[in-house]
């Protein structure tokens, strides 16, 4: 949360750094695109703040996979990745993944509101519409091309006297080079339009065969339809990538009121995880004053007790923030979140002793979740202890194959191992924690340093030499 530097979540770990998977694709679509995008947002390059969370990551899992088995998408190839933009949009980006913004999430009243977000962009998954989206673009290229071609033809058939346009021969010249360009735009814009009612569709049938109701996506595209009113009433519908919002809303209706189970409601308990969700996400990233407005001390349910209690500890009324914390995990002692929660706030504060007992009671209760297992292992290294970096490198190494991609548990990896005396796995997880922040320089330095001390052939050695081998998107040919 760079907005917000002194935010540091537990599971709730705010970074700024682009998505190698996303930034892959955004050089595919990029040069693509680049005659068709308007010149402001060529220039809108920015780098993405991602959130991780274990709680929030589980809870989104357990809403897309009914979806995902629905749509015959492999759910453990498949990832949904938060991005820290308070803005209600999801998309996918390279074939297996859902981005999904915090705006979303915050917004939503209800689980199956988020669910038809899900099943929407399942949709684009499982119709291969990004895919198909590159070949729509390259025959777009093609046409561009020939386009400009021909308009090149006529600027020479002009200046040989050739039958110009009459009047200013400069005005036939510029409608022949940007004519083909436009109606290329308006066919890609068309296709995407297409694909995006095929999304809607597909996911109203996915809902179906999961046994949910569509009215919460209903919802959300009611919503829109209802805050874009005054927006699209003089707009272009040939210019714009999404259907009209009223033609789109009336369109999905029809569909959803025809299922069965329309009416079907959220299940109590999954309700009560959601609202415990979104008020995590208030306690994280409003203001204290923003948090107070939203669940004042009158609201004494679980999640208004749990976004004051994080509200708390960010504004540094630690006592208070781990009374309430305390409460909330006597009430649901089996809540892996509460108890990472005071994990977090007691190794942020220096008190990483007390930390320990606390994160291994909460990786004990979800032993899958890499993240607290991550976070332990931070612990465990920070009590200074040497008795407790065996058991540091263990958490660590498990927390590392559960999530490969996440810069700080190589960081932390890399300082046990140096702590032990293990010089090449430090290297290595330097060389890794490197490679996850992008930096590739650095990583075949290290990689190549580790390399020479690593067995031959070894697991470990293998994996530098995998780095050392790695060839940057940008250096690609």
């Amino acid at each position: 949360m760079n907005a917000e530097p002194a935010i540091a979540f537990p599971r709730l770990q705010a970074r700024r750094r682009p998505a190698r998977t996303l930034r892959r694709v955004l050089v595919v679509l990029g040069g693509a695109l680049a005659a068709f995008a308007p010149a402001h947002a060529q220039a809108q390059k920015r780098s993405i703040a991602l959130i991780r969370d274990a709680e929030i990551e589980q809870l989104l899992r357990d809403y897309a996979t009914p979806i995902f088995k629905a749509a015959g998408i492999n759910a453990r190839g498949t990832r949904i990745i938060l991005i820290n933009d308070r803005a209600f949009n999801a998309f996918v980006a390279d074939g297996k993944s859902i981005f999904v913004n915090i705006g979303v999430l915050m917004d939503a009243a209800t689980p199956n509101e988020v669910i038809g977000v899900l099943a929407h962009e399942s949709g684009h998954l499982a119709g291969g519409h990004l895919a198909r989206l590159r070949q729509e673009i390259q025959g777009a290229q093609i046409l561009s091309i020939a386009g400009l071609l021909a308009g090149a033809g006529a600027v020479v058939a002009g200046a040989r006297g050739g039958g110009g346009s009459m009047g200013n021969p400069g005005i036939g010249a510029m409608g022949a080079l940007t004519g083909p360009q436009e109606l290329v735009r308006r066919s890609l814009l068309a296709y995407q339009r297409s694909e995006e009612q095929a999304a809607d569709r597909a996911a109203v049938r996915y809902l179906g065969a999961a046994g949910m109701s569509a009215k919460g996506m209903l919802t959300v595209f009611g919503r829109f339809a209802e805050n874009s009113a005054f927006l699209t009433r003089s707009i272009d519908p040939y210019t714009i990538s999404h259907p009209m919002p009223t033609e789109r809303v009336a369109q999905l209706e029809t569909l959803a009121k025809a299922s069965p189970h329309f009416n079907k409601a959220d299940p109590p308990e999954l309700q009560a995880r959601h609202d415990l969700m979104r008020a995590k996400l208030m306690g994280f990233v409003e203001r204290e004053s923003g948090v107070a407005r939203r669940y004042g001390m009158a609201d004494q349910s679980m999640a208004a007790r749990y976004a004051r209690a994080i509200s708390d500890y960010r504004s540094g009324r630690m006592a208070q923030a781990l009374v309430a914390m305390d409460k909330l995990s006597a009430e649901q002692p089996r809540n892996a979140y509460f108890l990472e929660l005071k994990g977090q706030a007691l190794l942020e504060a220096g008190r990483a002793r007390e930390a320990v007992p606390v994160l291994r009671q909460a990786v004990a209760l979800a032993p899958q979740a890499g993240l607290i297992r991550q976070m332990l292992g931070h612990a465990l290294l920070s009590t200074g202890q040497a008795g407790l970096l065996d058991e540091a490198i263990r958490e660590l190494s498990n927390a590392a194959s559960r999530e490969p991609d996440s810069a700080e548990v190589h960081q932390h990896l890399s300082n046990a191992y140096a702590a032990k005396g293990n010089i090449a796995m430090a290297e290595l997880s330097a060389a890794q924690y490197a490679f996850a922040k992008g930096d590739w320089t650095v990583a075949h330095t290290q990689a190549s340093r580790a390399l020479g001390k690593l067995p031959q052939g070894s697991p470990a050695a293998l994996r530098a030499r995998d780095i050392l081998d790695y060839v940057p998107p940008d250096k690609q040919r």
